[in-house]
C-alpha cells in the first residue's frame, strides 16, 4: 500500500512517523482541557472529544472519547475499531470535502501534554525471545542448558503490576531491595545497582473473553501495539527469582509509548515466526503471519549530554507472537479483559549490537559499553535518559510509534522516610 495522501501537509513527508496510513490514538490535554482521546495526524492531534460533541465522528449511542483513556472505545468491537478508521481518513484526506469542519479541532502536537493512553487492567510480561533467552541461560547455566525444555513449547510468562505501568516522560526513581552478593553470606537492603531496561512490544487486548480462545481469535481481539521498556533490576532479580520468578525487581515501572499502532496500520508489515526444532500443540499453532517488521533501536543519554544508540533490532526477531501468547494465556480458563496489556518480553537479535537490555550487551558487567561521550556503563547510571524508537517503512511512507522514554531518578536515601 502506497502513502495516504492527508491535507494535514506534515503527514506527507515519507519519514513523519504519522501518516494518513498510521492515525494512532493517545490521550492528551492541552491549554487546560482534561484529558481526552486523541489521533495523531503529522504534527497535529484530532481532538476527539470535539469532534465527536460536533458530530465529526459517532460510534456508539453515548460519548467515547471525552475520557482519558480508549478502554470504552475498545470495548465497541472490530466493526467500531473499523468504523471509525474508514471515517478519520475520510476526514483527514486530500480533496475531505469536511476539511473546513475538521480544521478548528486539531491541536498542535508540540503544545499538548501526553498521558497514558488506556486504563491498564492487567499486564502480563512474556519471555518469548529466543536470542534474548539463549543469551541470559548462557551467562547463569552455560550454553547447553540455556533454554528450559518448556521453552520451545510454550510462551513462558508472568503476571506483572499493572499499576506501575506509566506513559513515556515519566522519571524512573531507582529502587531499593533485598540483593545478595556472591561474596556475602546474607543479604542486605539497598539500592538497585544493576539497573536495566528490556525493550519489549506491547499488545493490548481490546475485548473481553471468559475462556480459551483459539490463535486467530486472539490477533482479531488485540486492538493494537505500543514500545514497552520492562525496567528491570537485575541485582534484586537475581536473588529473589528462584524458585517463583521475577517479583519486586519488576515491579518498579513498566514505561509504554503514548500511542497505540493499530493492527490496520500494521497490515502491510506482517511476518511470520521463525521456523521451530518442534512442532506446537494445535491450539498455539502458526495460523499466518502474526509477527510484524518494526525496526526498533535503544538510545542511552547521560545526564545532559548526547544520545548514543546502543542497539538495533527488529520485532521479527520473536519466537512468539503477540496472538500466540494470549492464546496461551487464555487456556486455562483466564478471563481477558480490556485494556490488558501483554508484554513481548525481550526482543534481541543474533549479534551483539542487536540485543535488547544491557544485561546482554555488557554480558552481566563484564563488557562495558563505550557512549559517544567517551563515558562507559554495564548498567544504568543515575540521570541516564533511555529511549525506545520503533518504525515499519512502508512504500513512501513510515509507520511509527512515537518514543518510549525515561530518565532515572537517584535512589531515595531512605525510602521509609514520610
Amino acid at each position: 500500500m502506497p502513502l495516504m495522501k492527508s491535507w494535514v501537509d506534515s503527514a506527507n513527508a515519507p519519514d513523519h512517523p504519522f501518516p494518513l496510513n498510521n492515525l494512532p490514538y493517545g490521550v492528551f490535554s492541552h491549554a487546560g482541557t482534561e484529558e481526552r482521546c486523541g489521533v495523531a495526524i503529522g504534527d497535529m492531534i484530532l481532538d476527539m472529544a470535539a469532534a465527536e460533541e460536533a458530530g465529526l465522528v459517532q460510534v456508539a449511542d453515548e460519548p467515547v472519547f471525552d475520557l482519558p483513556y480508549w478502554n470504552d472505545f475498545m470495548d465497541l468491537g472490530a466493526e467500531a475499531w473499523d468504523t471509525l478508521r474508514t471515517r478519520l481518513i475520510t476526514l483527514l484526506a486530500v480533496g475531505s470535502a469536511e476539511r473546513a469542519a475538521v480544521e478548528p479541532h486539531l491541536v498542535p502536537m508540540s503544545e499538548a501534554a501526553m498521558h497514558m493512553p488506556i486504563a491498564v487492567s492487567e499486564y502480563t510480561d512474556f519471555y518469548a525471545g529466543r536470542n534474548h533467552a539463549f543469551n541470559v541461560g548462557t551467562m547463569f547455566r552455560g550454553p547447553e542448558n540455556a533454554l528450559p525444555p518448556n521453552w520451545l513449547h510454550i510462551p513462558i510468562g508472568y503476571n506483572g503490576r499493572a499499576s506501575s505501568v506509566v506513559v513515556s516522560g515519566t522519571d524512573i526513581r531507582r529502587p531499593w531491595g533485598q540483593l545478595k552478593s556472591p561474596d556475602h553470606d546474607l543479604p542486605a537492603f539497598l539500592p538497585c545497582r544493576r539497573f536495566d531496561i528490556e525493550l519489549e512490544m506491547g499488545a493490548i487486548v481490546g475485548t473481553a473473553t471468559d475462556g480459551p480462545i483459539s490463535v486467530q481469535e486472539a490477533d482479531d481481539n488485540i486492538f493494537g501495539y505500543v514500545l514497552l521498556n520492562d525496567w528491570s533490576a537485575r541485582d534484586i532479580q537475581a536473588w529473589e527469582y528462584q524458585p517463583l520468578g521475577p517479583f519486586q525487581a519488576k515491579a518498579t515501572a513498566t514505561s509504554i509509548s503514548p500511542w497505540i499502532v493499530t493492527k490496520a496500520a500494521l497490515e502491510p508489515f506482517r511476518t511470520d515466526t521463525p521456523e521451530r526444532e518442534f512442532e506446537l500443540l494445535d491450539h498455539i499453532k502458526d495460523v499466518g503471519p502474526m509477527l510484524y517488521d518494526i525496526d526498533l533501536a535503544v538510545t542511552m543519554a547521560p545526564e545532559g549530554k548526547e544520545a548514543t544508540t546502543i542497539t538495533r533490532t527488529n520485532y521479527n526477531q520473536m519466537y512468539y507472537s503477540a496472538p500466540q501468547q494470549l492464546a496461551h494465556h487464555s487456556t486455562s480458563g483466564c478471563p481477558m479483559n480490556v485494556g490488558d496489556l501483554l508484554g513481548s518480553g525481550t526482543i534481541s537479535g543474533p549479534t551483539k549490537p542487536e540485543r535488547g537490555s544491557l544485561l546482554e550487551l555488557s554480558w552481566g558487567g563484564k563488557e562495558p559499553l563505550t557512549l559517544n561521550t567517551g563515558e562507559t556503563r554495564t548498567f544504568i547510571e543515575d540521570g541516564d535518559t533511555l529511549t525506545l524508537s520503533g518504525e515499519a517503512k512502508g512504500d513512501g511512507y513510515t509507520i511509527g510509534f512515537g518514543t518510549c522514554t525515561g530518565t532515572v531518578l537517584p535512589a531515595l536515601e531512605d525510602p521509609y522516610k514520610r
